[in-house]
């Protein structure tokens, strides 16, 4: 029995899911940076308690992972995308009206709930299912409007904390979630494809002996180019997770104008994309392993700016540019690399793997960050450990795509 042809490329539902990638990552992954110190004024919290807040956020969503993606290939794509959303509106209504650490933390925990079910994970899976000829630009695709998350709402979520105050700021992104995320993805998720399972158990009836030459993905689980993607992707995964919570006070502490600290991580947004748009258009006409390895060294380059410049203007643009060109495509990097250097039969399952390590490293990574922060020094320490391992994951991953290659070598 053949299997069904794969659907074709839908531009309209990969744009509708571009813009709830962008509401979803500006209205709470990004808006955390600007909650951050009205929060603390008001409950009493030091930046260590703050952080903490976040990393319960990054952990909920890792821990969540693999029933979300579990959920996913079963079919369910359209209930737990817009039951996220759901849960992410009723999150940002809890935090609104907290009085103490403990309800902070639980609103932060149930925010990172509705994260797992809305973020890039579930979306890049869908697109991934339903296009499998051409997933990577649907990933590409995803990124480009969710990489101006940062420029269209950190300047929206300070604008509406300075006319609202952070509570009825909160008000407006709940209403935001309910009123055009949920039916969003309620209306563009109809008709997902079978599951896996079901796929399998109608086709491969005739072809046991075709499936069985496909090793199980624990097998690849133990090979060295899967250990060494799971480095590269945890490490960093915690670089790109410490950053963003500290960033706007991070750039004030280095000096740079109230005006500069806002505007600064605003304009990441923009440089992702650009780096996005250029991966999107040219990656044809150059090597992509070539391009894979050095992607991810834009991202020290962008710390070492950063400690150079010592708060200088200039040294806030390079980082900008570094950082910012840098996070962008390494989204699509960190997005494929199972695919390209380990296997692609059992790339969702490999990928859930790596769920939760990566959900203890970019939940410990803001908190780290936070607890190395001192007053003289400010943020110094911290940089130069998030430097450090960005460092080691870029050799990671270039260790990854050598292994890989060594059996493909005629000898």
């Amino acid at each position: 029995m053949n299997s069904p042809a794969p659907a074709l490329y839908n531009h309209r539902m990969v744009g509708w899911l571009s813009l709830g990638q962008l509401i979803t990552w500006g209205s709470v992954f990004y808006a955390f940076a600007l909650l951050m110190e009205p929060v603390e004024r008001e409950l009493g919290l030091s930046r260590a308690q703050s952080s903490l807040a976040f990393s319960l956020a990054l952990l909920a969503e890792g821990a969540l992972a693999w029933p979300v993606g579990r959920w996913i290939d079963r079919g369910h794509e359209r209930a737990v995308m817009t039951g996220g959303s759901l849960v992410i509106t009723a999150g940002l209504l809890l935090h609104s009206v907290v009085h103490s650490a403990l309800g902070f933390y639980g609103a932060w925990m149930l925010l990172g709930a509705g994260l797992a079910a809305t973020l890039y994970s579930p979306a890049f899976s869908i697109v991934t299912r339903r296009f499998p000829n051409d997933f990577r630009r649907a990933i590409i695709t995803l990124t480009f409007l969710g990489g101006l998350a940062s420029t269209v709402f950190i300047p929206l979520v300070a604008w509406l904390i300075a006319q609202l105050g952070w509570r009825h700021a909160l008000w407006v992104l709940a209403a935001i979630h309910l009123c055009i995320c949920a039916p969003l993805h309620a209306r563009v998720l109809r008709h997902a494809p079978a599951s896996a399972a079901a796929a399998t158990t109608t086709a491969g009836r005739s072809r046991a002996s075709a499936s069985a030459a496909v090793a199980p993905a624990s097998h690849y689980m133990r090979t060295a180019p899967f250990l060494l993607v799971g480095v590269f992707t945890v490490l960093l995964m915690a670089v790109t997770a410490a950053l963003p919570p500290h960033m706007v006070s991070l750039l004030r502490g280095a000096g740079l104008s109230e005006s500069w600290a806002i505007a600064v991580p605003a304009s990441i947004g923009l440089v992702q994309v650009l780096g996005r748009a250029l991966l999107y258009f040219f990656e044809h006409h150059f090597d992509l392993h070539l391009a894979n390895r050095l992607i991810p060294c834009l991202i020290p380059l962008g710390l070492l700016a950063l400690l150079a410049g010592a708060g200088h203007p200039g040294a806030a643009l390079l980082f900008v540019f570094f950082y910012g060109m840098g996070n962008g495509m390494l989204t699509i990097v960190k997005g494929t690399a199972i695919a390209q250097y380990v296997n692609r039969d059992h790339v969702a399952t490999l990928n859930g793997a790596l769920g939760l390590p990566s959900a203890i490293a970019r939940a410990l990574a803001p908190l780290m960050l936070g607890v190395l922060w001192q007053p003289e020094a400010g943020y110094t320490p911290g940089l130069w450990v998030l430097l450090a391992a960005s460092v080691a994951a870029v050799l990671a991953l270039v260790g990854a795509q050598r292994w890989r290659r060594v059996p493909r070598t005629p000898t």
